[in-house]
Order: C-alpha cells, then structure tokens, then sequence
C-alpha cells in the first residue's frame, strides 16, 4: 500500500467489497490519505480487514465511520469498469460484491514468483573435456544467459553435467528478469493475403475500429472460411491505432494452434487468460492490462473483466458456444455481456461463428448488428460431402458400434495414408453399469444420476459432483459375481472397437477426462494436428475450431445424442456441434467425408446437415422460437430452489409460487393468472417442478421458470419475488439464473 498527497478533511468513501453483498459501506476517508473512485483500499470489515474498491466519494463528517486503512499501490478500476460491474450486477440479480471480485481478485491472489536463473560462459573450458561438456559450451550463444533445463535440451544432456561446469567456473549463474507475460505485437508483422471476400469483410471490421464507437458484428462464415484471419484485420487495426483488443475463446487453454497463427500473424503472442494461468502471471497481467502495456489479451469467458482502459475491438471467437455460459457464482453469458461491455467502452464487438446462435442470427435480420458471410473455404478447399448412415437398415453387428458403412469409409482413408475422425459426445467407457442377474444400476450416492465407468481408471465416476468407487468385482445388491454389464459406448470402450477393427493403426482419444490435464490435450492436439496418429477418438472439444490437416473422414457415431431431452435448444445446439464436427474434414484441400450415424434420418437437424441447408434449419427454428416466445423473441429465467431435503426445498418452491400472485399490480409487468392461459403481454410462471437431475450433491433441486415478454421488466418482478418471499431457511436456497442455458 502507498500513500499519496493529503487529502481535504470531512470525506466519506462508499467501498464495494468482493463479497456477497450488493450494497456499498461508507467510512472515513482519513486527512492523510488522498483516494479517488476506483482506488483499491484496505478497509475494517467486521473483526478483519478487507479488500474493497472505492465506488463513490462524498463530502461529510464521518466522524463516527470507520476510517479506509490505506491504500494499494494498484491501478485503480476505471469509471467503465465500474460502470460494466453494475449493469452485469442488475441484469444477473447477483451481488455487486460477487462481480467485483471477478474484476479485482487476480491483483491480490498473487504468490511469490521464483526467480529465473540464467547460465552463460564466465571462465576457461574445463580441464577435462567430454563430448557431453562440450556440446554445452556449443550450445550457448555468445555471452546470453540461457536457462539451465533449455541448456540442457539443447545440449541433449543431463543437468548433472551443466551443474559440473559451474562448479569448476566455467559456467556462472545470473539472475534472468521476469518473463515477459505478452511480446510485442506488430500489426504489419505478416499482413496477410485475403481472398476478395475475406478483405471486403476486414475492411468493414476495420473501419468499425477506426470509427471509436461502439458496434456489433455478427462475422458468419463456414468452417475453414478464413474467419479468424478476418477479425485479426481488427485487431491490427487496434494495434496501428495503440489501443487494446480482447478476444474470447471458449477452450483458449486447449487451442495452442490459435496462439501459433496469431504469433504467425503478429510477430508475438497474446497474453493468455484462463484457469491454467498461474495466479503470479495473472497479477502482471491484470496490471498491464491496467497500465495499458498489455496490448492483446486471448481469454477464456472471465478475461471480460479485466481492467481495460483503452478496448477498441473485442472479439468472441465461437459465439454460439454453450461455455460461455457461467453457472456457478455469477451466473452470466459472456457473450451477450461482451455486447455490454463494448457499449460501455465504446469498443468495436465482433462475434465470430461457423454456426451462430439463433439470437445471434435474429439481432442481425433485425439490424441491430452488422451481418458479414464468408460463404466459401479459403483456397478453394471444398465442404465435406456429409452423407447419413440409416441405423435401422444397416445397423452395426451385435455389440458393436460402427457400422458397415463407416467402417469402409475408415478403412479407405487409412490406406490412403489420411486421419479419420470418430466422434461421439460420451466420455468415459459406458454411460450405465447394470447387473444383469438382478437389474441393479449403479448410481451416485450424492446425486441421481447413473455412474459413468472410466475403464482405465478403474473407476466409476459421477459427472455432476465428481464421486468416485472402484468398480466392484460383485453386485453390492445380489452378490452375483461377473454380471456387472457396461451399457452403451463410451469413447473409450469405442477405442476398444477400434483396436479391433484396425489393429495395426495408430489411435488417439481426445477427452477431459484424461490425466495430464490442459498441457496434455495441448500436446496431443498439436500431436494430430503433425499426423501423428491414425484414427482420432473425440468429444465435443475436438469440434471447437481445430485444425487437422490430415483429416478427410469423420464419422459421428450416435448423432442423436442430445435431440430427445426437454431443452429446447437441443435441435439447435445438436446441429451446431455436428455442422462443426463435420467440418473438420477436408479443410486444406484434401476431399473430405462426413458420415452421420442415426437411428431418425428424416429429424430436421439431420436433414438439414446432410442438405446442406443450414439456412432453412434457423428459418424452422427460429420461427418454432417466435411461436413459443422463447429468445431472442421472449425472455426466460430460472429459479431453481435447492434444500437438504426434499420436502422443504419443494416447500419453499411453492410458497415463491403464492408469493408472485400475491405481488400488488405493477405497470412494468402483468403476471398471468394461475392455472390460465398468459396472454402474449403476460408473464408467466410455470413450475415448480423437479429438476430433471433432482439431486446434486446431497441437495435436492426444484426448478420454476418465469417466461416473459421482451417488453416486460423481468428483473424488476425477480426482484420484488425475492424481496417479498419467505426468508431461505433450513438451508434452503434460492438461485437465480436470467437467460439460462442447462435445464438440467
């Protein structure tokens, strides 16, 4: 903490402090200390001290407050970010405090980075040379410092010999600085050669960012269009113009193929934001973001928050993807908050996406955002030829899960020396475990969702709490040994077929499941990426903007996966992940193959992928949407009322039920009747009723759903619920979530 100039006596600072408050608390703001709004001070809170960001500063006594401790030698958060913290705050009906500590809590959560310690030549050679000592002393570059574990991979040694030399002072050891957490990005570094549409749609995005003002473009091309090389046209143009650019990805911790383009590009690398950035490396760059040096930041869904002073293009790469969605905490989407965010910074709002989301795609027929199409892959590389394989008539034999077709198909590829793509959206070995004496199903004992085996952990797993048991070697029910069944496939009781279809290929599974975590699916997807293998296995992650030269079939295993359950942008979110998928095939010019295996050919969303036809298929939905005044059209939120047991949680749900048709009348909205029909102008209130997953964790879970119009205050009516309901008790809670994705 620091001290500035003195300051005017008889001041009060509101403080917001990152906790799960709403409100502001006011104290003293002492003679000595000069603040301003934005300053990150240390205030009394309770028995500790606290963290807290400066909101508002007033005229006043305050002889009674409590006065600010000090404050942080920190960049202070600007006017915007203030600004940006308080609309995400009403619009999610989450506590001010909550989304401020997304803002501020990198600068605090820092540790004690090691220092970096360098070698470089200080004396004569050894007295006793070997090729190992020597290939050392060749391998440093005149008097630079290089790190002792890069020497030694050069050198191809051990670090027992580098040690060696030291010690005889051949060597010396210096102090390196830190490493930088972004280079120096030059916008003219490699400008690229664009195709005529590719440049008409760059030039459209740049002058969007030469204008200074705020701007939303939906960017549409197909997969392998060039659409990234398009948007790096903006964030050049940021650059010439010494201003700041953020773009989000929604897997940027697995997409190393990107940061390699984007070095290609510019000449250096973006700063990283995401889970596996170290806290240390977080705080420089949260404070060059602050201090305006760092100019590029590539981040996943939270980099939003970060304290940028002069954002002129903000890009979300992939904006139909459902990660950007946050549940837990601040329940936000960041891309519709990205939209936010750029109208407050006045910033230039690209939205990315092969296939758009369907509010997307509306606000851009409606001309509330910019509409560019790139309708052709760069290079002349032609689509794939999707083609739909019939379960019902060629069906895969007995225990097995690739079908005659598909298996030719795969067998075709390998003898031409190309990769062939499996995809199926299951992780694990088998979705169930059952007994087949007496019909026993092995469920999570803290959630009601089946276990999910994980054969090379040995392990059965739940995927909503994350409980784990070994798999037994008998039925805990009836005690029969070797009648525990796995039920359906799994991608790696899928990689068991495989095997046994093509035992002398090389095969990968791609899942989050593995151990080795973000460095390892780096590796491995750089790994197919250079032909590394044969057959790759893959979830979902493998659809989100890879690029595998190699790759001329895929293969969708179950393609209806997803399209029976009650969410209704199930039609939606099943052809985007397979339009994707699909798309992997064929992008440098090979001829690419897509095999869709389904047990309903004539759905829509299949019919649509196999056609080619994406545009009758967001006509279809969308006026499916219309209809049922689901968004973009309406606005939906989610109460989801959780309690350690069933009864009160369900109580609870009931009486916030009563409580709204007990609301007095209010002109900003009209609640339909109960048990009548709403009218289009009416909100309505419909539940409550057991989640579809009823218990996680030990908490049983009741959903409402309110369903408004667009023209309706929809915050205003949570709020006044909230504010009148019964207090939570018996550890009951109530979770707010505005727009939401997961209807589980």
């Amino acid at each position: 903490m620091s001290e500035r100039t003195p300051s005017r006596r008889g001041r009060v600072a509101d403080v917001l402090v990152p906790v799960a408050v709403d409100q502001t608390y006011s104290y003293r703001v002492p003679a000595e200390l000069d603040l301003a709004e934005g300053d990150l001070v240390e205030v009394p809170l309770g028995t500790r001290q606290a963290v807290g960001a400066v909101w508002e500063i007033g005229e006043g006594g305050g002889s009674n407050l409590k006065a600010v401790s000090g404050r942080f030698d920190i960049p202070p958060l600007s006017e915007k970010l203030r600004a940006f913290v308080d609309w995400v705050a009403r619009w999610t009906l989450s506590p001010r405090g909550m989304v401020l500590r997304m803002c501020a809590r990198a600068p605090f959560a820092a540790v004690e980075e090691k220092p970096r310690v360098g070698l470089r030549r200080a004396g004569p050679e050894p007295k006793r040379m070997t090729p190992a000592r020597a290939r050392v002393l060749a391998a440093l570059d005149g008097d630079l410092a290089v790190l002792k574990s890069e020497l030694a991979e050069r050198a191809a040694c051990s670090a027992s010999v580098i040690d060696s030399l030291v010690d005889e002072g051949t060597l010396e050891a210096v102090a390196l600085p830190l490493e930088p957490v972004a280079g120096a990005c030059n916008p003219d570094f490699a400008p690229p050669e664009l195709e005529a549409d590719q440049a008409n749609a760059a030039a459209a995005l740049i002058e969007d960012v030469k204008a200074r003002g705020f701007s939303v473009t939906l960017l549409e091309g197909v997969t392998g269009s060039g659409k990234t090389e398009v948007y790096f046209e903006a964030v050049a143009q940021a650059l010439r113009d010494g201003r700041q650019a953020l773009i989000l990805m929604p897997e940027i911790a697995l997409t190393a193929q990107f940061l390699d383009r984007f070095a290609a590009r510019f000449g250096a690398r973006p700063a990283e934001w995401h889970s596996g950035v170290s806290p240390r490396k977080r705080a420089r760059i949260w404070t060059g973001v602050a201090q305006g040096a760092v100019k590029v930041v590539a981040g996943a869904r939270s980099a939003l928050f970060l304290p940028f002073g002069d954002l002129a293009a903000l890009v979300v790469d992939e904006e139909h993807e459902a990660a950007y969605k946050q549940d837990d905490g601040v329940s936000y989407h960041a891309r519709d908050m990205a939209v936010v965010r750029g109208q407050i910074d006045k910033a230039a709002v690209i939205l990315a996406s092969a296939t758009p989301s369907i509010e997307s795609r509306v606000n851009a027929e409606q001309g509330r955002y910019k509409h560019l199409r790139l309708g052709a892959r760069y290079g002349g590389a032609k689509l794939p030829s999707i083609e739909a394989v019939d379960l019902r008539r060629e069906p895969p034999p007995r225990g097995r899960w690739i079908s005659p077709p598909l298996v030719t198909a795969v067998g075709a590829a390998l003898a031409a020396g190309e990769q062939a793509l499996l995809f199926l959206n299951r992780r694990g070995y088998a979705p169930l475990t059952l007994c087949r004496a007496c019909g026993h199903r092995f469920q999570c004992p803290n959630c009601t969702s089946w276990l999910v085996e994980h054969r090379f952990r040995r392990a059965l797993v739940c995927h909503q709490c994350g409980h784990i048991e070994r798999v037994p070697q008998h039925c805990p029910e009836c005690d029969n040994v070797e009648t525990l069944t796995p039920c359906g496939p799994g991608v790696e009781r899928l990689a068991e077929e495989v095997a046994k279809l093509w035992p002398q290929a090389k095969a990968l599974i791609l899942s989050s499941d593995f151990p080795g975590g973000t460095q390892r699916l780096r590796d491995e997807l750089e790994a197919v990426a250079h032909g590394a293998c044969d057959i790759i296995i893959g979830t979902q992650l493998v659809a989100k903007g890879h690029n595998f030269p190699l790759l001329s079939l895929v293969g969708v295993i179950d393609a209806d996966v997803g399209l029976s359950n009650g969410d209704p942008r199930a039609a939606e979110r099943t052809f985007q992940v397979l339009q994707q998928v699909t798309g992997r095939a064929g992008r440098t010019g090979r001829l690419g193959r897509a095999l869709v295996q389904t047990w309903q050919p004539e759905h829509p969303v299949i019919r649509a992928l196999i056609s080619g036809d994406a545009e009758k298929f967001y006509s279809e939905e969308t006026e499916q949407r219309r209809r049922a005044g689901l968004p973009p059209f309406g606005r939906l939120a989610a109460l989801i009322v959780s309690g350690k047991d069933r009864a009160s949680a369900e109580n609870h749900a009931r009486a916030l039920v009563r409580t709204a048709h007990a609301l007095p009348p209010n002109p900003k909205w009209t609640l339909a009747a109960l048990g009548g029909l709403p009218r289009d102008d009416e909100i309505s209130l419909l539940g409550p009723a057991e989640a579809p997953i009823a218990v996680i964790r030990g908490q049983h879970r009741f959903r409402l759903l309110v369903r408004a119009p667009k023209s309706a205050d929809l915050q205003g009516f949570l709020r006044a619920l909230l504010a009148t309901a019964p207090p939570e008790r018996g550890g009951v809670r109530v979770t707010v979530d505005v727009d939401p994705q997961n209807f589980m």
